[in-house]
């Protein structure tokens, strides 16, 4: 029984359920996608809240300029590029046997101190909380230069309070790293998916790292109750935190920037296709949100999960959201694509943008190491596995039935003037030997397709 109801029951009211459970690759477009104008209410945040988490970064730019000098170029503002795909734009072309549009990859994989999506959200809630705090206490004013807050008087203030979180991994780095450095008593509970690099690296950073022989939701459950357990100790809540989601919705309005440098036009004529790679939901929905505040009814997300792993597709297509877990289906929740190993996804994200995101698909780990060898081959991008599940979003969208492209007005024409986008949600910081590996693996595929 599931939620009282036998599983036979729900997969004759839910048919999409079958492909599922046998773990096919499946999408699924939205029916129930409104106008941004209306939809961007259901969020419970404004452009104003964004704009203020834009602002706050800004704030702590000088600070993170000297403390980490891989951010001293950009002034201490953590932004990826954006990058052409001539050659993989190519091969899809040929896999698709149409025209594509244009090809291009969000390089958040290459983001600055964890080298990841996480960089964005996590990062900016640890300094929330590091200002809030400093702020109450008379240590800091919104008018002074924050890099005063690389002292040791500083440090030794925070490192009165902790910093609690669960993770599959990248979230866990970004958290750890920044937590750390500011002088935090850092905690990262790890599941049993995260990789022992990303373990290793947060200890040599002076982390504490809880492992778990269970998934990402016990990881989590763990870090909240440290956090209940002592009132001086934050959790960054991965399924529920707002703070987090304006921290990747900041990238919207940098994103529109960044194409409209490239003179890259995004409107009804030139629509915009984002494939973003999903875990619990919060690192996507935040940048979904960030795209819809920038770009409205131009831009249309998806979201891309593993197979063995699609919580988010379950609870937005059935409504059931956090009440349903992949586990409950049989499905057991075991990916390579470690950071998007989650079974049960975030009920406030899946509420939040469930009108506002246009269709999930799951891709397999084999299709996500063949999209990583082709992209070493053809580009010379090298990316974890998670970080090439949003690859395959262009042949979805391609391959889906003409009932989606004519309900969300994309004619031929204004098909062949798109623009799809990639966003790359981690790879940079992966050891030579754990890619070569990756790498090795995905040839294999590729040698025998």
């Amino acid at each position: 029984m599931i939620l009282g109801q036998p599983l036979a029951q729900w997969r004759a009211q839910y048919p999409l359920l079958d492909e599922l459970i046998a773990l096919r690759e499946t999408s699924w477009f939205n029916p129930a996608v409104a106008p941004a104008a209306e939809a961007l209410a259901d969020v419970g945040l404004s452009a104003a809240d964004v704009a203020g988490a834009r602002a706050r970064l800004e704030r702590f730019a000088p600070y993170l300029a000297r403390v980490f000098p891989q951010t001293a170029a950009s002034g201490g503002i953590i932004e990826s590029d954006v990058v052409p795909l001539p050659q993989m734009q190519a091969l899809l072309r040929e896999e698709a046997d149409d025209e594509i549009g244009a090809l291009w990859l969000k390089r958040d994989s290459h983001l600055p101190i964890s080298g990841s999506i996480k960089a964005r959200g996590g990062i900016y809630e640890v300094l929330k909380h590091a200002e809030d705090l400093a702020l109450a206490a008379g240590l800091l004013s919104r008018d002074d230069d924050y890099a005063c807050l690389d002292s040791d008087a500083m440090r030794a203030f925070f490192g009165g309070y902790q910093v609690a979180v669960g993770s599959t991994g990248n979230l866990g780095l970004s958290i750890g790293i920044i937590s750390a450095r500011l002088g935090f008593q850092a905690t990262v509970h790890m599941s049993a998916d995260a990789r022992q690099w990303k373990k290793d690296k947060l200890r040599a950073h002076g982390v504490t790292v809880v492992e778990y022989a269970s998934d990402y939701s016990v990881a989590v459950e763990q870090g909240r109750r440290q956090a209940e357990a002592d009132p001086r100790c934050h959790f960054v809540d991965d399924e529920n935190s707002r703070h987090l989601f304006l921290g990747y919705a900041v990238a919207g309005e940098r994103l529109r920037q960044q194409l409209a440098a490239a003179n890259v036009v995004v409107d009804a004529e030139h629509p915009l296709f984002v494939y973003l790679p999903c875990g619990v939901g919060g690192g996507p929905g935040g940048v979904a949100f960030g795209l819809k505040l920038a770009f409205g009814d131009a831009v249309h997300c998806l979201f891309a999960e593993p197979t063995h792993s699609p919580c988010m597709l379950l609870g937005v297509h059935t409504g059931r959201h956090e009440e349903l877990a992949v586990q409950d289906f049989g499905i057991d929740n075991r990916t390579a694509a470690d950071g998007l190993a989650v079974g049960r996804p975030s009920g406030f994200v899946g509420r939040a943008m469930q009108r506002l995101i246009d269709g999930y698909y799951t891709v397999s780990d084999e299709q996500m190491f063949r999209y990583l060898a082709l992209m070493e081959q053809a580009e010379g991008q090298r990316l974890e596995p998670s970080a090439l599940a949003g690859m395959p979003g262009v042949l979805r969208v391609l391959g889906e039935r003409q009932d989606y492209r004519q309900r969300m007005g994309l004619t031929p024409q204004r098909m062949a003037r798109a623009t799809h986008l990639v966003w790359a949600t981690g790879g940079s910081m992966v050891p030579q030997a754990e890619m070569d590996s990756y790498l090795a693996r995905g040839r294999q595929l590729l040698q025998g397709a």
